[in-house]
């Protein structure tokens, strides 16, 4: 899990830097009413860096994990993460998968295939929800690459 915990702070560290430049107005710019600005991402990769901190934490003291689903879109509304500021979300999704990272690495080999159930579906191991989570989070950058100029 070392690796992955290297890779969360690694692309952290980077794509923070990147936020920085973007100007508050433009990471608040909803394409539509229904999609998601980028501050909104932002907001939703703050969510699951904590849903997943407690799913971690949760799993390594049981051998068989139930957790709720996640109801991505009502979260983000109910955070009202498009009205907040732009400086401080950066901030708190860094910290948070900071915080996150330091959970992965210290998870014990024999916890690493603990059975995972997240609302209805099929259950998954510990190491499957870690790994999940770089590539989620790795494709909601990649959402933001595609809509910003990166302050330019």
């Amino acid at each position: 899990m070392e690796g992955a915990a290297d890779e969360i702070v690694r692309t952290v560290s980077d794509v923070a830097t990147r936020l920085r430049a973007i100007h508050e107005r433009a990471a608040g710019f909803k394409p539509s009413p229904t999609t998601w600005s980028i501050k909104e991402i932002v907001g939703h990769l703050i969510d699951s860096a904590s849903n997943n901190h407690q799913r971690i934490v949760r799993a390594q003291g049981t051998t068989d994990l139930t957790f709720p689903g996640y109801e991505q879109d009502a979260w983000v509304r109910i955070q009202a993460y498009q009205d907040r500021d732009w400086r401080t979300l950066i901030d708190i999704w860094v910290f948070s998968n900071h915080q996150f990272a330091d959970v992965v690495r210290r998870i014990p080999a024999n916890a690493l295939d603990t059975r995972c159930r997240i609302g209805s579906a099929d259950p998954v191991t510990l190491t499957f929800l870690v790994d999940d989570y770089v590539r989620h989070l790795h494709h909601h950058i990649a959402q933001i690459d595609d809509r910003s100029d990166w302050g330019r």
